[in-house]
């Protein structure tokens, strides 16, 4: 940040009036949207309940950029705070810490993002403005850094190979994907980390980390006048040029697929896949509720129901949707003994054909209502989880009222409209299916014990870039 303007959000937070806890509670966060001179977007919504401010910034820079460069897009943003404006990391990260700020950068396979919490004290949060300037708009991408870097994610990768459910995660997004952009994985593949070259980086920034091709989400005690000058402040520096097109649309599977992938452990990983829906999708609403009765809502879902209670096949089984820019995955997984893999696949394909065929009792559907409404609150009660809902508003444009209207569109949705979406949406004639497990040696994978007994591991069951729909605007970032 220069002196000058500096200087000007110094005098911006002195001079605005004070916000205080008399301003009128919100049940949601009440959203005011403008573009900056230089053609980024805002999302700003105050919260001045707390004297911080959470910022969150994404652009279209994700894995679906990498082109034939996998895993170009997660090196980028994560190098960003390995040094920016000729501040080396250690500097960046105790400036950060000086003050009681949070920096963090990363990457998923439609955005990249930075993300500053801060407080709103005008000396703290200048320097940890300034930081988070040079790191979005002047990142130096040291050699020696960039080699640290990808050792450490080159180790990880390694690690990701002795582990069955990334392994199929990785396979089912290639099933699912074909030579689509999202087919592969963020973090890259060994090869393709091995040769990333610092200027592949600086090429990637300069083409995607640009003011047109930015949201900027901020939320907390600023008010508006304030949010202008941090939004300007953080994309005054760069790089010129427009956004990118639009990804191509993820076409329909033609056909069933089978992979069978072996691995030396006592249990298998079954994951089966087709394209969902996207951000925005006329078919969101039906397909979310829908989910959530199928197998999205943890124990009381029709999966895990037949899947673990009835027969004991597995300790979890779920369904999910991952919607992105174009169409994301629809996920059903388990994961069970090897002797059960046939038996577990089949009762998951049944589970879905009837579904499918006969969609929710209205029982069932209104136990779903009242759950998703009723869990609501609790989802927009933190600012760093609103700034996030905000970043994901502006990514995908949905509309401003998302989270005003969002209890009322799950209310409004019926059995016959789940059945309907499904029947149209959900072909389980169609699916990728990847089964990982039954090797020779039947070794059981790390945290496999673990996962037996503790309700807290059933997500990670789910593949890399997987997500529950638990959030009404979660997803990417």
């Amino acid at each position: 940040m220069s002196v000058d303007l500096k200087r000007l959000f110094v005098a911006a937070i002195v001079a605005a009036p004070a916000l205080g806890l008399s301003l009128p509670a919100a049940a949601t966060p009440q959203i005011q949207t403008w573009k900056t001179e230089s053609g980024a977007k805002v999302l700003y919504a105050p919260a001045p309940d707390l004297p911080m401010v959470d910022v969150r910034v994404v652009f279209d820079a994700g894995s679906a950029r990498d082109g034939d460069e996998p895993g170009l897009a997660s090196m980028t943003a994560g190098m960003l705070t390995e040094g920016a404006g000729g501040l080396d990391a250690d500097t960046i990260a105790e400036r950060i810490e000086s003050v009681g700020a949070q920096l963090g950068t990363g990457a998923g396979r439609d955005m990249a993002y930075a993300s500053l919490r801060s407080l709103t004290e005008p000396e703290a949060l200048g320097t940890a403005l300034d930081v988070m300037t040079k790191v979005l708009a002047a990142p130096d991408f040291p050699q020696a850094d960039l080699e640290r870097v990808r050792a450490n994610t080159l180790v990880a990768l390694r690690q990701e190979e002795q582990d069955p459910g990334s392994v199929a995660g990785r396979a089912l997004y290639h099933a699912v994907y074909g030579k689509h952009p999202y087919a592969s994985d963020p973090e890259g593949n060994r090869d393709s980390v091995a040769a990333i070259t610092r200027s592949d980086l600086v090429r990637f920034h300069q083409r995607y980390f640009t003011a047109p091709n930015a949201t900027i989400a901020i939320v907390g005690a600023v008010d508006r006048e304030q949010a202008e000058v941090i939004a300007d402040l953080l994309t005054a520096g760069l790089p010129e040029g427009p956004p990118p097109a639009p990804l191509p649309p993820v076409p329909d599977l033609k056909a069933g697929a089978m992979e069978r992938i072996d691995f030396p452990s006592s249990q298998t990983h079954v994951y089966m896949g087709q394209p969902g829906m996207r951000r925005g999708d006329p078919d969101y609403f039906p397909l979310y509720v829908g989910n959530h009765i199928l197998g999205g809502s943890g124990l009381v879902s029709i999966l895990m129901d037949e899947v673990r209670e009835r027969r004991g096949l597995s300790y979890s089984a779920y369904s999910d949707f991952e919607p992105l820019a174009q169409r994301g995955p629809m996920v059903l997984g388990l994961q069970t003994k090897n002797a059960s893999v046939d038996e577990a696949l089949t009762v998951m394909r049944d589970v879905l054909d009837r579904f499918v065929r006969e969609g929710p009792t209205q029982k069932e559907l209104d136990a779903a209502v009242k759950n998703i409404t009723g869990g609501f609150p609790l989802r927009i009660a933190s600012n760093s989880n609103v700034v996030q809902y905000l970043a994901v508003i502006g990514f995908y444009d949905l509309p401003l009222d998302y989270l005003d209207r969002f209890n009322e569109r799950v209310s409004a949705v019926t059995v016959d409209q789940i059945r309907d979406a499904f029947r149209r949406r959900v072909h389980p004639d169609r699916l990728a299916v990847v089964m990982v497990g039954g090797g020779a040696g039947g070794a059981p994978e790390q945290g496999a014990a673990a996962a037996q007994t503790a309700p807290s591991a059933m997500p990670d069951a789910r593949p890399a870039g997987a997500r529950a729909l638990s959030a009404p605007a979660g997803g990417e970032g």
